[in-house]
């Protein structure tokens, strides 16, 4: 990724290497800080697979929001995850900033969504909650891991 050039230029880019977030979830580079010098936007793909979970976190300073392309995510999100949202195709869903939140794939076929954040770091503002992890249960779904392996 070449982050060197102006951000006043148009620059474009074709979702292809991914990493893996803090969350546990793999993200294709995207419009960043890191990728373009963006100064107040990141913008990414996510597939996110089936029977998969992320780990409940937030974006302390940031908004974000998610756009479904296919398949089903539902999210628990609440200081305590106490609410539940279902997702689907062509569902829009808003994030305030601070707010914590817990994504989970309960199907068996992949969801493919685009995520925005008024944060142009790809993972600056992400803080894990690791302990809201447990007041979610979903049986028979991987919880994902963080790339550092906690």
């Amino acid at each position: 990724m070449d982050a060197s050039a102006s951000p006043l230029q148009c620059r474009k880019l074709r979702a292809g290497e991914t990493y893996r977030g803090k969350q546990g979830l793999d993200y294709a580079h995207g419009i960043s800080r890191e990728t373009v010098g963006s100064l107040g936007l990141c913008m990414h793909a996510l597939t996110f697979p089936p029977k998969t979970r992320a780990r409940a976190h937030l974006h302390a300073a940031h908004e974000t929001a998610i756009y479904t392309i296919s398949g089903e995510v539902v999210m628990w999100w609440g200081e305590r995850l106490e609410h539940r949202m279902e997702t689907g195709p062509g569902d829009m869903v808003y994030i305030p900033a601070g707010m914590p939140h817990l994504p989970v794939n309960l199907t068996n076929a992949p969801a493919s969504v685009v995520l925005a954040r008024t944060d142009p770091n790809e993972q600056e503002s992400v803080e894990l909650l690791p302990a809201l992890d447990p007041l979610v249960e979903t049986d028979g779904v991987t919880i994902l891991p963080d790339p550092a392996g906690t």
